[in-house]
């Protein structure tokens, strides 16, 4: 005697653990997804304020690289000093910047 079972019960609680594994995966991903938008746009003030001070300090060290090649000592020394520790000053920054 010889009983043939049917492949449908394995096969739908393999799909419907499937389908159930997908829907979590989906949902995890679409909340991180958020978490990491709201974190962009929390930052994106500091991001900006960030530029904003990189532009001034580089517009300040210019004006001082100016002075210098014009001959001013306090000004001379300060770029020496500046280029003893290995930070550049680039006398004509990008004006895009």
């Amino acid at each position: 005697m010889t009983v043939e079972r049917s492949p449908a019960i394995p096969l739908g609680i393999l799909s419907v653990a499937l389908l159930v594994w997908t829907a979590s995966v989906t949902w995890n991903l679409t909340s991180e997804n958020s978490r990491l938008q709201a974190a962009k746009t929390s930052q994106e003030t500091l991001v900006q304020n960030s530029q904003k001070l990189r532009a001034s300090l580089d517009a300040l060290a210019s004006e001082t690289a100016k002075l210098a090649a014009q001959g001013n000592a306090s000004a001379r020394f300060l770029v020496d000093e500046l280029r003893k520790r290995g930070i550049t000053i680039n006398p004509n920054p990008p004006a895009g910047k």
